[in-house]
């Protein structure tokens, strides 16, 4: 019998998430070794400009699974809506985002803990919803979808991002070579809920979707230590007590057992541009 995916189990998600400085850890690993493909927040702001009828006149921008907020603040310094709401259910996360924000002059950035199940806004608020890397975390994200189209206003677009299921394979390959983890290339995807390849058909749902951008980014990591940065709490992984959240003996232990050389590993990033049904963008 598999295990629980890990972004579907609700016993792990204080251990996921409970820590803001886990997930800064991981994703800074990861940009660092970071060799192709656009900056996501910027690609969402080019999305919004080219296809929201208005773009330079937004007023509510919903950004969901917000995280550290780092899409958040991209989307209040670079579209300037009159005001973006970042909504995470994890509240080391927001708490970080709302420091993070308090570098913003003159901040129209609100972070708000909720549940995207129930996104706690009126129906229409939003001239443009965000959801980037998070609908995953829901065993129906068909239900999320329908929460979106409920919130968008007339006109309103929404852009959902997320992953390919088959995503850093290079990684799983050398975890389980290692011995780190003997079945780390059997896992199920941490994406299954939504990923590239049904997307645009989970959108579909309750939007319209307009248009489908997808991009492969590609990671060089130069070593064993800098791996280990990112591996030390990737959730997937069955790793050993004393190896999660501890990068310095995760490094010790690939460099016992493995010669230390780069990485090169990759992911492909969908892109869904939607609007409510029946609206135009």
């Amino acid at each position: 019998m598999n295990e629980p995916n890990p972004f579907l189990d609700p016993a792990r998600q204080q251990e996921l998430y409970g820590h803001a400085f886990r997930l800064a850890g991981r994703t800074s690993a990861l940009m660092r070794a970071k060799t192709s493909g656009h900056p996501v927040p910027e690609t969402i702001v080019s999305l919004v400009q080219t296809h929201h009828a208005q773009p330079d006149r937004l007023g509510v921008v919903l950004d969901i699974g917000c995280g550290r907020g780092t899409s958040s603040l991209v989307i209040a310094e670079q579209l300037r809506p009159q005001r973006v709401v970042g909504l995470d259910a994890a509240p080391s996360l927001l708490a970080q985002a709302r420091e993070r924000a308090e570098e913003l002059p003159d901040s129209t950035v609100d972070f708000v803990e909720g549940d995207f199940h129930d996104l706690p806004l009126p129906a229409g608020l939003c001239d443009v919803a965000v959801a980037a890397f998070c609908l995953y975390h829901s065993p129906q994200p068909k239900d999320v979808i329908a929460q979106i189209a409920r919130v968008l206003a007339p006109g309103g677009l929404a852009v959902l991002v997320t992953k390919g299921l088959d995503s850093y394979p290079e990684m799983d390959q050398l975890v389980a070579a290692a011995g780190l983890d003997a079945r780390a290339d059997k896992h199920e995807s941490l994406y299954t809920a939504a990923h590239s390849g049904n997307l645009a058909d989970l959108a579909a749902s309750s939007l319209d979707v307009i248009a489908v951008l997808d991009e492969e980014h590609t990671f060089a990591f130069d070593g064993h230590d800098h791996l280990a940065q990112y591996l030390a709490t990737n959730p997937k992984y069955d790793l050993a007590p004393g190896l999660y959240g501890n990068p310095e003996a995760l490094a010790a232990t690939l460099h016992e057992f493995l010669p230390d050389q780069p990485l090169t590993t990759r992911s492909l990033i969908t892109f869904v541009i939607a609007q409510p049904k029946g609206g135009s963008a």
